[in-house]
């Protein structure tokens, strides 16, 4: 990380403190990102219109009280919402506002300009290609809550404060090599996770684990066609695997909960992903897929743990379950998002998920369906077991499965199935569990080694003593398709043999020790004529 980086991430932290003390996490989340985004929107509008500018030798600026005003400004609106996807007046960019809120030394009222602006921005893509993209993104930031302020000049004197520290920070978004906004912006989504508790991790995986998922699904590549969330949060799992590999050509997520859907499409244009590259849908994934008819080459998903669904009948003749014969149960939905996933992936895809350690032992429907991926299907390709409590608000310990549908290439002879167990490489932090980073790229490379990747592919190289096994089909079958992952790989530590001769000879010099301390005791007591305590 850069010293430019943690001085931005150091700011924004900072600046979301002032809003800290009047409203829980979750709020002051929506507003300090909802800001950020909006100077993004904002710099990169005035740098762009600029841009088109310059051969004119003028600035977007200038275009106020301009003969031509209305001309120069449509001509700039067309252009922008092709490039940018959105447009805003000079008059609406976050300096402007920012300025006028500060105009004369005092604070001015500027919340009902700013609410008109934030709608603006998402009217002025109205009929154009990304209308859907930036669709409701301002819709949680509510300028008119009680959480700002009681009044409304508190609630103004509160939103100018946040706006004129935020206007004092340069974003570097000239840089086009640089991410660092987007990292920083990535950074305080992390921040605002680990500091709220369970709801939080509903929208974040950490990136400890980001990274191990990235990797594993961009084994032997350096560019995907398509990488695909169907749980996607805020997007974090899509933006790590897009850091692995050269280029990633689309984007395509499923969020439900509209707020972090949101969430997600702001953090997707802060990494400066074109608003064509990225398909982002707000709905129920298992119930309403969004994507049902296309496939991914890669695919990463941390679902909701044990979540519930309908598991309704009807899905039996839905293509994505049909063939299992047989449905998750509906207080259990990790394998049906499995199962979506599997139906989405490419035949030359990896798929990476992570999930709860019921998925390798449960029996009935699971153990059907667990049987089907791996005896009918030969799509297993590893097992990796994590340490416990390295989720926000969850202790549970959790593991990643590993799938592919085009097994036959692998280098091995005969199908079999990686188990890692990385339960205990971790480093305590806190109340958190880490992954650290020779922890990731022990995983990385024991799969590497397994998969062909690796210039030591060599099957028994990817057994590791208490780390790692290479099971066979057969073995997973005389387990009846149970995957614990203590059944392949052995983690036991034997005891020292108890030397009971030398126990025996410490215990009489305790008895030698303690009958001389005894005899002193007694002599003081009997010096202070004192009965002695025994």
């Amino acid at each position: 990380m850069t010293e430019q980086t943690q001085q931005l991430q150091t700011q924004l932290w900072n600046i979301a403190n002032t809003l800290r003390g009047k409203m829980d996490a979750d709020d002051f989340r929506d507003y300090i990102l909802g800001f950020i985004f909006y100077k993004y929107l904002s710099t990169k509008m005035e740098l762009y219109a600029n841009e088109i500018l310059e051969p004119d030798k003028l600035s977007f600026h200038d275009l106020e009280g301009h003969a031509q005003e209305a001309a120069y400004l449509e001509a700039v609106k067309d252009a922008a919402l092709d490039k940018l996807g959105y447009f805003l007046l000079p008059s609406e960019l976050f300096s402007e506002l920012a300025k006028r809120g500060n105009s004369g030394g005092k604070h001015q009222f500027i919340l009902g300009d700013l609410a008109k602006v934030l709608s603006h921005i998402e009217q002025s893509t109205m009929g154009s290609e990304s209308e859907e993209d930036f669709g409701n993104l301002f819709e949680d930031l509510d300028l008119t809550s009680s959480k700002l302020g009681k009044s409304e000049n508190d609630k103004n004197e509160l939103i100018v404060k946040v706006l004129t520290h935020l206007d004092q920070i340069d974003f570097d978004i000239a840089n086009t090599e640089s991410d660092m906004l987007g990292d920083a912006y990535e950074y305080l989504i992390g921040q605002f996770a680990s500091g709220a508790g369970k709801k939080a991790g509903e929208f974040y995986t950490p990136q400890q684990v980001s990274n191990v998922l990235a990797q594993l699904v961009t084994q032997g590549k350096d560019k995907l066609k398509s990488v695909y969330d169907p749980t996607c949060g805020s997007g974090s799992l899509l933006l790590r695997v897009a850091k692995q590999v050269k280029e990633v050509s689309a984007f395509y997520g499923q969020e439900m909960n509209p707020t972090t859907y949101n969430l997600c499409r702001m953090n997707m244009i802060m990494h400066d992903v074109h608003y064509k590259r990225f398909d982002i849908k707000n709905e129920n994934t298992l119930e309403k897929p969004q994507h049902e008819d296309l496939r991914f080459e890669a695919i990463v998903a941390n679902p909701p743990f044990s979540a519930k669904w309908s598991a309704s009948p009807l899905f039996m003749s839905d293509d994505r379950f049909a063939a299992y014969g047989k449905l998750a149960p509906s207080s259990k939905a990790d394998f049906a998002f499995v199962q979506h996933m599997v139906h989405q992936l490419d035949d030359n895809g990896t798929m990476a998920c992570v999930l709860p350690h019921g998925v390798l032992f449960r029996g009935a429907a699971e153990g059907h369906i667990r049987k089907y991926l791996i005896k009918n299907r030969n799509y297993l390709d590893a097992v990796i077991g994590l340490p416990a409590n390295i989720f926000y608000g969850t202790s549970i310990p959790t593991c990643i499965l590993v799938l592919k549908k085009n097994r036959t290439s692998t280098p091995l002879s005969e199908p079999k199935i990686l188990f890692i167990d990385a339960s205990q490489h971790f480093e305590k932090v806190k109340t958190q569990n880490i992954l650290r980073e020779e922890n990731i790229a022990k995983i990385i490379d024991t799969y590497k080694t397994y998969s062909g990747h690796s210039e030591q592919s060599e099957e028994s190289v990817a057994t590791i003593d208490k780390y790692s096994y290479v099971a066979t089909l057969k073995e997973i079958a005389e387990n009846d398709y149970n995957l614990n992952i203590p059944r392949y790989v052995d983690t036991f530590e034997e005891e020292e043999p108890v030397d009971l001769a030398a126990v025996a000879q410490e215990l009489k010099a305790i008895d030698t020790d303690m009958a001389t301390t005894d005899a002193t005791i007694a002599d003081y007591c009997e010096q202070l004529g004192i009965e002695t305590p025994f």
